[in-house]
Parts: structure tokens; sequence; C-alpha cells
């Protein structure tokens, strides 16, 4: 039921997997660079992405992750990936049977009102947000004369097999 689901989420996952891998030959002052219009320095836009995955996750399943996602401050690119990897399994987890995508959340608004928000709209957000703000790091990436690796959707469907290419006839 949630078949399609699986690629989504996947997706995302590894995207984040793979720029945390590029990340880690970076320096502690290239982890620090910002530019204009973006979260903040790249470390921190990683602990953003991570942690508010997990609060998306914890909203949908109504289980937190093994480590304290209120107090990831502090936690190294190294941590970070672990974090991602298990995020990956917790919605493997999640996504191995079906979910009620109209069930709703009370959520307080970025206005201070509340609104009664469907799952399915908390698991787009968790989607939309990682790509935005890997978005943003690849930015900075490039202000700093870096290429960046290949993690569109299209490029994650051939490295995991779910793209076979096809010989010419």
């Amino acid at each position: 039921m949630n078949d399609g689901l699986h690629d989504c989420i996947g997706h995302n996952n590894w995207a984040t997997s793979e720029l945390l891998r590029m990340s880690s030959a970076l320096t502690d002052a290239q982890l620090e660079a910002t530019a204009i219009g973006t979260y903040g320095n790249i470390i921190e836009t990683f602990r953003h992405i991570i942690r508010s995955e997990a609060g998306y996750q914890a909203r949908l399943m109504g289980s937190e992750p093994d480590w304290d996602r209120q107090q990831s401050g502090s936690a190294d690119l190294v941590e970070l990936s672990r974090r991602n990897d298990e995020l990956a399994a917790r919605w493997k987890h999640f996504l191995s049977e079906p979910f009620d995508a109209e069930r709703t959340f009370l959520m307080r608004w970025h206005d201070g009102f509340d609104r009664d928000v469907p799952a399915g709209v908390v698991l787009a957000q968790a989607i939309h947000h990682g790509s935005d703000h890997r978005s943003q790091i690849c930015t900075i990436l490039t202000t700093l004369g870096m290429t960046i690796p290949p993690m569109g959707l299209w490029d994650w469907a051939e490295a995991t097999g779910r793209a076979m290419r096809r010989e010419q006839q």
C-alpha cells in the first residue's frame, strides 16, 4: 500500500547520506561556511535537517529516535550520518504497514495559530524539508568552488537499481 512512498523516502535519506559523505572531507572552516539566503552554515544545516526529520517521524510514529533530537546541537558528521541511517530504518519500519494519511495532528503554525494537519502533509513536509535544505548546503559548497555529488532522484534510481539501464537496440 505504501510502496511508492519507499522511493520518496529512500531518495530523501540517500541524498542526505551522499551529501554527508561528500562533506566529511571538509575542513572545520568549510563546515562553518554559509551563504546569503541559506538556513545557516553547513554543519548547522545538517543538524537542522536531521533534527527536523526526527521530529516529523516522532509525530507520525508516536515514538522518538534513540537519540535526543532536542539536544543535537553538537553532533558531528559521523554522528549525523549514524542518525540519518537510523531515520532511514525507522522510515522503512513505518512504511511497512499502512498508515492513515488523513489522520490529523494538531500543530502550532508559523502565525501562532493551531491547525489540523493530515499525516500525508507531515510526510510530504519531511521530504520537502530535506530537499530544500540540501539545496542550500549545495549552494554554500558551490560558493566554495566544490563540485556537488550527483544526488538527484534519477541518480538515486540508478544507484539503487530502481532504474535499470537498457542496451541500445
